[in-house]
């Protein structure tokens, strides 16, 4: 048995000016591709020839350049004779003149391979099930939590599900329900009802022998696309009762829609500060800094929240992570810790206002770190602002310790993320979500929505949902 293995793993918001490029992406091939998973010696597994073609990784961005995608395509499209293929992406990948990529890229597959071969996907949930890529997989299956805990597992099931079903020598049975709705990640976390309750309904209906797996796919809000909205897909034995459960759990999704909200306290940078800086507040107070999250495809350099932490009062301890400005951390090389520093950071890449910002103060430390390449802290007063060579996400408390900061003796944390990954949201005394703008604004209804279909919640709101089920 013969199953080839790879992807492009990255989400893109057309609504950011950055451009994803080659040098932006992790890239595995041979040995080193199949080293990432650690289930090829299970014993489910053996008997297996794993094919590893090329997997390409990065931090989520902009679109990618169509270079770097194509190139990659035509690796990913040349398996050869295979009786299987594990497809390993996100879902929520864009590409210039593109308007489904993984739709593309799927397609060129199936081209490659025939049409007897089986094809399964492991995807985030916060990816996109379109009609193509629907048609042209087999086994389709996406994490179940938000943070995402539990992606090697995801990959692990979408590998085995794919191994059974090749030996039980039958192509199993799907059906695809598409769900109006078109929300952030920010108000779908699995910590928080409805997502919660939505996605504990899984491990039920698997359990049940005619099903193989069930998966809600949240989709994909910062892309201007058709296909990006909410999915639910059921695999499994028999027809009728896979049709059955994507209807129950699809209706479900839909049912819950006006009990999606932010998994924290929202408002204004400025009203997230007074709130930070009150003498009660709990501490350290982390604020995220949503629409320029890289974690989502910001551009990781909108100086907005930074200008208004620089406008109110210096003398509480604070950090600001992070812009990323290469040529600001460059200017900075050679310079002794703790001289003093003028450096202008910032709106390189999305110049929304106020663009770039002037920093006085002291190079407080620096350090090479393996997401953001090398990173300086620039103190000024008590806020020490960080600078990165690289687009990163400040997500690990390591990050910090490099630069010298242990956020636990901080008062404020403003940090470029959505949700708080775990690492923070255990940290943090009291948190807010500021609605900064960026690339990936929280208030959709701000985006210039163009081509996804409508009508789709909430940006509609009296509107009777079409839940058909395709199979």
């Amino acid at each position: 048995m013969r199953i080839a293995v790879g992807g492009i793993h990255i989400e893109s918001s057309t609504f950011s000016p950055h451009l994803s490029t080659a040098a932006d992406f992790e890239v595995t091939r041979g040995s080193e591709l199949l080293a990432r998973y650690d289930w090829l010696t299970a014993p489910w597994a053996s008997g297996v020839e794993w094919v590893p073609l090329v997997h390409a990784r990065a931090l989520p961005g902009g679109a990618v350049e169509a270079s770097a995608y194509h190139a990659w395509k035509e690796e990913i499209a040349a398996a050869g004779p295979v009786d299987g293929f594990l497809l390993d992406f996100h879902g929520a990948m864009s590409v210039p003149g593109l308007d489904d990529a993984e739709g593309d890229l799927v397609t060129a597959i199936r081209t490659a391979i025939g049409p007897e071969p089986l094809i399964s996907t492991a995807m985030d949930l916060h990816g996109n099930v379109s009609r193509v890529l629907f048609d042209a997989c087999d086994l389709l299956t996406c994490y179940r939590t938000a943070p995402h805990v539990d992606v090697w597992e995801t990959r692990e099931r979408a590998a085995r599900n794919l191994v059974e079903a090749l030996r039980r020598g039958s192509r199993p049975h799907k059906a695809l329900v598409h769900v109006p709705i078109l929300l952030p990640g920010e108000q779908t976390s699995t910590r928080d009802e409805p997502a919660r309750g939505l996605y504990a309904r899984i491990p039920a209906l698997t359990a049940r022998p005619e099903i193989i797996d069930a998966a809600v796919w949240i989709g994909f809000a910062w892309a201007d696309q058709p296909r990006c909205r909410g999915a639910v897909v059921v695999t499994g034995h028999d027809p009728a009762a896979v049709a059955g459960a994507a209807r129950e759990l699809g209706e479900r999704f839909w049912a819950a829609r006006d009990e999606f909200a932010f998994v924290a306290p929202t408002g204004t940078m400025d009203e997230c500060l007074d709130a930070a800086l009150a003498p009660d507040a709990r501490r350290p107070f982390f604020i995220s800094d949503s629409g320029d999250n890289p974690g989502a495809g910001g551009a990781d350099d909108v100086t907005y929240a930074l200008s208004r932490m620089l406008a109110r009062d210096s003398s509480r301890r604070a950090v600001f992570a992070s812009l990323a400005d290469p040529a600001a951390v460059a200017s900075l090389d050679g310079v002794a810790i703790g001289s003093p520093v003028r450096v202008l950071a910032g709106g390189r890449i999305d110049g929304r206002d106020p663009g770039p910002v002037q920093l006085d103060g002291i190079l407080e430390a620096a350090a090479d770190d393996p997401d953001g390449g090398r990173c300086v802290s620039v103190r000024i007063a008590g806020l020490s602002v960080f600078l990165t060579s690289r687009r990163m996400q400040y997500r690990l408390l390591a990050s910090y310790q490099r630069l010298g900061v242990d956020v636990r003796s901080a008062d404020l944390v403003t940090v470029k993320i959505g949700y708080l990954e775990p690492e923070l949201f255990e940290a943090a005394g009291d948190w807010m979500l500021a609605l900064t703008p960026g690339g990936v604004d929280q208030h959709l209804a701000r985006l210039a929505y163009r081509n996804v279909l409508r009508p789709v919640f909430p940006l509609d709101r009296d509107f009777t949902a079409d839940l058909t089920v395709i199979t």
